[in-house]
């Protein structure tokens, strides 16, 4: 009798600005396999890495499957077409597939996907990499696409969400989306906090859609499957749709702000988390964004809050002695800044106490003293009245200690939304023949 053997497979990099997405050709792909003597052992895994990487697509995501079959090779041959099929290579995607035979993931390939969350990573490395580890791989391009490929395989799940994503019909790639605004906020209504991120109530905005010429309609996030099913079932639309695919994703986890740097690792594109004290007042620079810097280990880090994010106003209210946390990317240097940390949160730990100083008052005369030089004290013109120190004052902070993120539509696919602060998913029950995955009839 022939042996079950397990196989995971990890892809990236199949879509262009202009077209595909590597989550359609896992839905292809699902949609072959399902149909095969073999065994889905778990949701699709949808991992997006550093956010930072210049060259990325959208939401640096890969993916990964995980089976068991008799037959790998011919399972692995009909992936390789698969890709080859729906790989915008015409237009620069990069894709790398990756093939692993083992029922257990070794550590050093966890190792190398953490690092492909807060670093940039080369496909020289992913090469040596596979080539150390016997993997097989196929790529086309540059291979650029094996970075993540292996990174997906590699990925251990502390914390997850799960995004139900709606596939369009090949003749509707590149049109508009048309989705009733009103159904979308009833659907936020109804589901929220189960699902999360799909209506911004401030600017009246849906989150749900995307807006280039990729194969998706929507994708809603949340946590439980039920509620992305009934969250799916509640949105408005005349277009039929091919049909959906649930992910196990780390979106919503925060996952790439979780490494300190320091002066030593800010390098260009990297992500991760500042902890320091406020070294200088926050100014605003043309275009209403604030830069300010953070004392780290004796050394001034530069950081920038962009209006878009929201959280200028945050920025602003600081001071010098504020303790606080911020996390974010590295921006390289550019001729007007130094290398800068582009914030995507503030942590507000300790406010320093803001004072202010001025001339004392004289008890007699009601009368503000005049200075008699440096160091020389106060005296009043009128009756002479003398004092010798300043007048200082307590001025209420605008800002408090606490968590601020950025508006919901500057939010990236890993920004931990306020609702998921301190909440850890752990289980997302699987069953191979459950509603996860589904080709419309119609």
């Amino acid at each position: 009798m022939e042996k079950l053997r397990t196989l995971h497979i990890g892809f990236d990099d199949t879509d262009s600005p202009k077209g595909m997405c590597t989550t359609f050709l896992a839905y292809k792909i699902v949609d072959y396999l399902k149909h095969q003597d073999l065994e889905i052992l778990d949701f699709p895994r949808l991992i997006r890495f550093n956010p930072n990487i210049p060259w990325k697509t959208r939401g640096n995501g890969a993916v990964g499957l995980k089976i068991r079959t008799k037959d790998p090779s011919k399972i692995k041959n009909k992936i390789k077409n698969f890709v080859v099929k729906y790989s915008d290579t015409n237009n620069g995607a990069n894709p790398g597939l990756v093939f692993y035979e083992n029922s257990e993931i070794p550590n050093n390939f966890t190792e190398f996907s953490e690092l492909a969350l807060w670093q940039l990573i080369n496909r020289k490395h992913a090469k040596k990499f596979a080539l150390e580890n016997n993997l097989e791989i196929f790529y086309l391009g540059n291979g650029q696409g094996l970075v993540g490929a292996i990174g997906a395989i590699g990925y251990r799940f502390n914390d997850h969400t799960l995004e139900l994503l709606s596939y369009r019909k090949p003749s509707k790639f590149g049109k508009k989306r048309k989705i009733s605004l009103q159904s979308v906020k009833k659907m936020h209504e109804k589901t929220f906090p189960h699902t999360f991120n799909s209506f911004d109530n401030k600017k009246s905005r849906v989150m749900i859609t995307p807006h280039g010429p990729d194969p998706v309609f929507c994708g809603i996030r949340g946590e439980k499957i039920l509620a992305l099913l009934q969250a799916s079932k509640i949105l408005e639309t005349d277009e039929k749709l091919a049909g959906h695919m649930i992910f196990k994703s780390n979106q919503g986890t925060g996952d790439h702000l979780k490494h300190i740097l320091d002066k030593k690792s800010i390098k260009p594109y990297t992500s991760g988390i500042v902890i320091g004290k406020v070294s200088e007042t926050p100014k605003m620079e043309k275009g209403g964004h604030v830069f300010f810097s953070i004392i780290c280990k004796d050394e001034a880090i530069p950081c920038a809050v962009y209006k878009q994010t929201g959280l200028t106003s945050i920025a602003e209210n600081l001071i010098s002695g504020d303790s606080i946390i911020v996390g974010g990317g590295i921006r390289k240097a550019s001729k007007i800044h130094p290398r800068v940390l582009n914030v995507e949160f503030i942590e507000i730990k300790n406010l320093h106490t803001n004072l202010s100083q001025s001339n004392p008052i004289c008890k007699i005369c009601n009368k503000k003293m005049k200075s008699k030089g440096q160091n020389q004290g106060f005296k009043c013109i009128k009756c002479g009245k003398k004092s010798k120190s300043k007048l200082s004052k307590v001025i209420p902070r605008k800002i408090k200690k606490q968590m601020y993120i950025p508006n919901m539509s500057a939010h990236r696919h890993l920004t931990r939304p306020l609702v998921r602060i301190g909440k850890v998913n752990k289980i997302s029950k699987f069953t191979e023949s459950g509603p996860w995955f589904s080709v419309y009839k119609n």
